[in-house]
């Protein structure tokens, strides 16, 4: 008898615990750039909070192809790349019809490559000495253990808000 009481434990832990794990899903993203952060949100209860690498030239809004910036604005997180060159990556939805128009004033191409990531491949031994500098090409750049996280934890669909 005490040995069904115990597996009957057992289960509903085990029931309980994977309930508020598939409850802890990220419903937004917010980056600042200047505190060189990214928070997973949902609702207005912080899940996780991460301290990133941004583009090699971090201040001011990416306008075009190459410039090293990161974006700013309201995107969405529209897919995802197991395959990259990079430990996993989130496809950030850039550019919007702000990004576009602004390009175009400037007589670029915006791109569209942006992301946010683990290290380069075969680079993960980096750890979060990563973030000593910017150095990517736009993207937002975690460690591979934290893109793992946020990979777990956001859905494709989530919004993503960059600011300055």
């Amino acid at each position: 008898m005490a040995f069904r009481g115990f597996a009957l434990f057992s289960v509903m832990a085990l029931a309980a615990l994977a309930i508020c794990g598939a409850a802890q899903r990220a419903d937004r993203i917010v980056v600042d750039k200047r505190a060189r952060r990214l928070t997973l949100l949902q609702g207005t209860t912080v899940l996780r909070t991460y301290t990133v690498a941004l583009g090699g030239e971090p201040r001011g809004p990416k306008v075009c192809q190459g410039d090293n910036r990161t974006p700013e604005g309201a995107y969405v997180i529209d897919s995802r790349n197991l395959g990259s060159r990079f430990h996993r990556s989130l496809h950030v939805s850039y550019p919007n019809a702000r990004d576009r128009e602004a390009a175009r004033k400037a007589r670029c191409n915006p791109g569209g490559d942006i992301m946010v990531h683990g290290l380069p491949n075969g680079y993960g031994w980096l750890g979060r000495s990563h973030r000593l500098r910017d150095w990517t090409a736009g993207c937002i750049a975690v460690t591979n253990d934290e893109i793992e996280e946020i990979w777990r934890l956001v859905p494709s669909g989530t919004p993503i808000e960059i600011k300055p």
